[in-house]
């Protein structure tokens, strides 16, 4: 029997890699909110006060926040889709592998999570990713289909739910600033010693990740998994070309639906669930818009060309994923510069565009001289049993 090996360059997609890359910059560009602020513990439409920070938020909330981690969410899927089919050509063992693949990122995200930074995705990734496994053998219809049903069917009920909420109990579902929150996270990330650090960085993991939580972030996570695994027994990335006019209608449909509903809470209310409707059930459709989208647009040669810098990043996507947090966190925790709550909304985000414009330019140089980022190649090392050569050429 055969055993697996990675993915050869020219194997791979390119617009998968291109949608991961674009991905990173959603996700920094919202994680470093949480870098610089106590974004969980207040309420980003009273919280912002220059009139540069109040502009921009909006849009941050509506195009941004929600909308990229099902999207790699998504692509995470159409990976693990991909390396089943390869499994399957090559007569290797793909669920052996596919676990202890899992495992390794679930221990990546570990070291992630409680030493770096507590709004870490991968644990999530890893421990969903092993209940997709069992998934798996269904057809690409049939994740697409229990994917989207998963989807929708506990996100409309939610939302219909937290909606009556709002007219039998106003006050129940209002967003307000946890004052007392939030003065121990400025006071554990500004100034506290690294133990402060580490304990509030776990009260902040657990606030997300608690047993209470887990159902929201498991149905907000595994459909779309399902959704990308299917895509990709399906190959729709692949067929794209052939399917044009019809992906053209979807990504219209789900960008103008994913848009009004990420717009409600501007509109309506500000409330937690017009926030849950939001974030829950807008984001999504967003990012499934987002995937059409950036497709449709790979379709032209010349763009293809212009993407193959966003295409590295997304190639050493994890590397790139973990060095986002290492810099933030030295740049805005006590051990480091000690800017947190020092910085504006604005300043952030042009911070992490700036940042991310850097990643570019060090993931081209770098998939120049190698074949894979290093905590790639670590994490195939480790998954494949193996020491498969890294550099173009020899080691």
């Amino acid at each position: 029997m055969n055993t697996m090996s990675p993915i050869e360059q020219s194997e791979r997609i390119v617009s998968l890699d291109v949608i991961r890359g674009f991905s990173l910059l959603g996700i920094f560009i919202i994680n470093m909110i949480s870098f610089h602020s106590p974004f969980l513990y207040l309420d980003p439409y009273t919280w912002w006060k220059t009139p540069e920070d109040t502009a921009l938020y909006p849009w941050i909330d509506v195009l941004v926040q929600a909308s990229f981690y099902p999207l790699f969410a998504m692509m995470f899927g159409y990976g693990l889709g991909i390396q089943q089919q390869r499994a399957r050509e090559k007569g290797s063992a793909f669920y052996l592998f596919g676990i202890r693949r899992l495992l390794v990122l679930l221990g990546i995200g570990c070291i992630h999570a409680f030493l770096i930074w507590s709004g870490d995705i991968l644990i999530n990734y890893a421990i969903f990713g092993l209940v997709l496994l069992c998934f798996m053998r269904l057809s690409g219809k049939g994740l697409m289909w229990l994917g989207g049903i998963l989807f929708l069917l506990p996100q409309t009920f939610f939302s219909i739910l937290l909606v009556l909420m709002t007219f039998a109990d106003p006050t129940g579902v209002t967003q307000y600033t946890n004052i007392a929150a939030l003065q121990n996270s400025v006071a554990a990330y500004a100034s506290g010693s690294f133990s402060s650090i580490m304990e509030q960085r776990f009260e902040d993991w657990y606030m997300v990740n608690s047993p209470d939580n887990l159902i929201f972030l498991l149905l907000s996570i595994l459909p779309m998994m399902m959704i990308g695994a299917g895509a990709s027994k399906l190959q729709l990335l692949e067929k794209v070309r052939t399917q044009k006019k019809a992906w053209m209608v979807i990504g219209a449909g789900t960008l103008l639906a994913g848009i009004f509903i990420k717009s409600l809470p501007l509109f309506i209310e500000s409330n937690f669930a017009y926030t849950y409707i939001q974030d829950f059930l807008g984001g999504p459709f967003l990012s499934v818009s987002y995937a059409i989208i950036l497709s449709l647009l790979l379709l032209n040669e010349k763009l293809v060309n212009w993407s193959k810098p966003l295409a590295s990043v997304g190639k050493m996507s994890l590397s790139n994923y973990l060095m986002q947090s290492i810099i933030g966190t030295l740049v805005f925790y006590s051990y480091g510069f000690g800017l947190y709550g020092e910085v504006t909304l604005t300043t952030g985000t042009m911070l992490a565009v700036g940042i991310y414009i850097i990643q570019v330019i060090v993931s081209e140089i770098w998939l120049s001289k190698f074949r894979y980022g290093p905590v790639e190649k670590l994490w195939r090392v480790l998954s494949y049993g193996k020491s498969d050569r890294v550099k173009k050429g020899e080691i």
